[in-house]
C-alpha cells in the first residue's frame, strides 16, 4: 500500500519501522528535518518537510494516489485537519487520526462522519493505556492481557515462578492438571529467546510463557504457572492526566483507589468529578506522603504522569517501602526492557498501544485485531476465515495441514459463542474467528494473504 504517515515522533517513527519491512510505500511527513534525516538513514522510505495539513505539502508527498493517510503529530487539530484536506482535494480512501483530548473522543459518534470530520478511524492513545492497565488489575500476576473475538477469548503472558504446578513439568502435564479447561501455549520465550512449545518442552522458573484459552478459564491456568495472587483491593496512582483519572474513574466502583496529582488545580478538578477516588495533592516520590497514606498496604502502586523518570523513581520507591505490584507508564520505549522485572513489575508504552490499533486499521484481509506483544517482538492476530474450500487457503482445512509462515501458531478458534482450542485436526470453517501467534513479525503478510479468499484459487 502506499501510506503517508503525518508527525515523526515516537509513534510515526515506530509505525513507519513496521510497515517498511513489509514492502509497502512509505512517505512520512514532519517539520522537523532532522527528525525526518534520522529516519531516512535507517530506513527505506521517503520523507517530506512541511506543515502536513498543508494542501501542497499532502500533494508533495504523492496524496493524489495514495491509499490511507495517518496522522500521528501531537496535535489532534493538525490531525482532524489533515484529513479534512486529505478528503477533500485528494479523496484519499482511509484517514486516520490520533486524537488525546477527551472532548473531542466524547462526540466522537456525531463528529467523524464524512459530511462533517471525514476521519474513518480515531486512534485515542490514553484510552488504549487505560483499558490495558485495567486488564492487568483484573488479572493479578500476568504481564499482557489481550482479549479477542469481543472479549471470549484471551491471549495472557505470565512468569513462571517456582513454586507453579508445571513449573519443572512437560507441557503435555496440563491436560492432566486441568482435564476440564482447554489451553494452548503459543510460545515461550526463555531468557528473552523464543522458543517452540511442543508437548515434551518443560517449563522453567522465569519462561515467559503465552498462553492462549476462554476468557472464564484465565486465572485457572494461571494458577498452574505460578502461585495464584489475590485480587487488588488497594490500588495508588500517581499522576492526574487523562491516564490517571480515566484509571481512577474505572477502578474506584470496585478498588480502594488514592490519586496523588502534583497540580493543585487538577487535583482540587479530579477531586470534584470523581466519586469515590481519594485525591491527594503533591510529589508521589514523597516518602513521608507515601508513608502516612500507608504504601504498604497498597497492592498495585501504578505511575501515569507525563515523566518517565518521575514514575521510575517514584515505583521504585513505592516498591521498595512494600508496594505489592510497581507499575508504570514510559514513554520512551528503549526504557521499557530497562526497567521492567526488576522492583518494577511492569513497565507499558503508550507506543506501542497506539502502533497495535493502528495495525489493525492497515492490515490486508479481514483482521479485525492485531496486538503487539514483548515491546513490538512478536504479534498476535485474530483474522476471520472468508470464503469456501475453494476459494479459501484455510476454511474446509485442518489447521495441520494448512502451510502456516516460520515461527507461527494458530492457537484457539472462535466459532459464534465458543472457543475452540486449536489442535492439528481441528478444521477451519467459514466466518471462524482464527487467533495466530507470530513469534516473527515479518511474516505478517504471509498471514495476510493466507486469509484473503481469491475467485482464482482452488486449493
Amino acid at each position: 500500500m502506499k501510506i503517508i504517515i503525518l508527525g515523526a515522533g515516537q509513534v510515526g517513527g515506530t509505525l513507519a519501522e513496521n510497515l517498511v519491512g513489509e514492502k509497502n510505500e512509505i512517505t512520512v511527513i514532519d517539520s522537523d528535518p532532522n527528525r525526518l534525516r534520522s529516519l531516512q538513514d535507517r530506513l527505506d522510505l521517503q520523507v517530506v518537510v512541511g506543515v502536513g495539513s498543508h494542501p501542497d505539502i499532502l500533494k508533495k508527498a504523492g496524496a493524489e494516489d495514495a491509499d490511507m493517510l495517518i496522522a500521528v503529530t501531537n496535535s489532534d487539530e493538525s490531525n482532524m485537519l489533515a484529513c479534512q484536506v486529505a478528503y477533500s482535494l485528494f479523496k484519499t480512501p482511509t484517514k486516520i487520526a490520533r486524537v488525546r483530548s477527551e472532548q473531542y473522543i466524547i462526540y466522537q459518534e456525531q463528529l467523524y462522519k464524512q459530511q462533517d470530520i471525514p476521519v474513518d478511524h480515531i486512534i485515542a492513545p490514553e484510552q488504549l493505556v487505560t483499558k490495558a492497565i485495567k486488564r492487568l488489575i483484573d488479572y493479578p500476576g500476568a504481564l499482557q492481557v489481550v482479549e479477542f473475538a469481543e472479549g471470549k477469548a484471551s491471549l495472557v503472558a505470565v512468569k513462571a515462578y517456582y513454586g507453579g504446578l508445571l513449573v519443572g513439568h512437560a507441557l503435555s502435564a496440563l491436560k492432566e492438571h486441568m482435564p476440564n479447561v482447554e489451553t494452548r501455549v503459543a510460545a515461550i520465550y526463555r531468557r528473552g529467546r523464543p522458543i517452540r512449545p511442543l508437548g515434551t518442552t518443560v517449563i522453567e522458573a522465569d519462561d515467559e510463557v503465552f498462553f492462549i484459552a476462554a476468557t472464564k478459564h484465565i486465572r485457572a491456568v494461571m494458577s498452574e504457572l505460578q502461585k495464584l495472587e489475590s485480587s487488588y483491593k488497594r490500588i495508588m496512582i500517581a499522576g492526574g492526566g487523562l491516564i490517571g483519572a480515566g484509571l481512577a474513574k474505572r477502578l474506584e466502583h470496585n478498588h480502594n483507589v488514592k490519586l496523588i496529582e502534583f497540580d493543585r488545580e487538577r487535583a482540587q478538578y479530579l477531586s470534584a468529578h470523581l466519586d469515590k477516588t481519594i485525591v491527594f495533592c503533591g510529589d508521589a516520590s514523597d516518602p513521608e506522603l507515601l508513608t502516612e497514606e500507608s504504601i504498604e498496604d497498597v497492592d498495585a502502586f501504578i505511575a501515569v504522569t507525563n515523566d518517565d523518570e518521575a514514575n521510575i523513581m517514584s515505583a521504585m520507591l513505592a516498591k521498595r517501602m512494600g508496594a505489592q505490584k510497581a507499575m508504570v507508564l514510559i514513554q520512551r520505549s528503549a526504557y521499557v526492557d530497562l526497567v521492567q522485572g526488576g522492583e518494577i513489575d511492569i513497565a507499558f508504552s503508550p507506543q506501542q498501544a497506539t502502533i497495535s490499533a493502528l495495525l489493525t486499521h492497515i492490515r490486508r484481509g479481514d483482521i479485525v485485531n492485531v496486538y503487539s506483544l514483548r515491546r513490538g517482538a512478536a504479534e498476535a492476530i485474530e483474522a476471520i476465515a472468508h470464503g469456501d474450500e475453494n476459494t479459501s487457503r484455510v476454511v474446509g482445512r485442518e489447521i495441520g495441514d494448512i502451510k502456516l509462515p516460520p515461527g507461527t501458531t494458530i492457537g484457539a478458534v472462535v466459532r459464534d459463542d465458543q472457543v475452540i482450542i486449536a489442535h492439528s485436526d481441528t478444521v477451519i470453517e467459514a466466518n471462524d474467528h482464527v487467533i495466530l501467534f507470530l513469534v516473527d513479525k515479518k511474516y505478517i503478510n504471509d498471514v495476510e494473504k493466507i486469509f484473503q479468499p481469491s475467485a482464482f484459487f482452488f486449493g
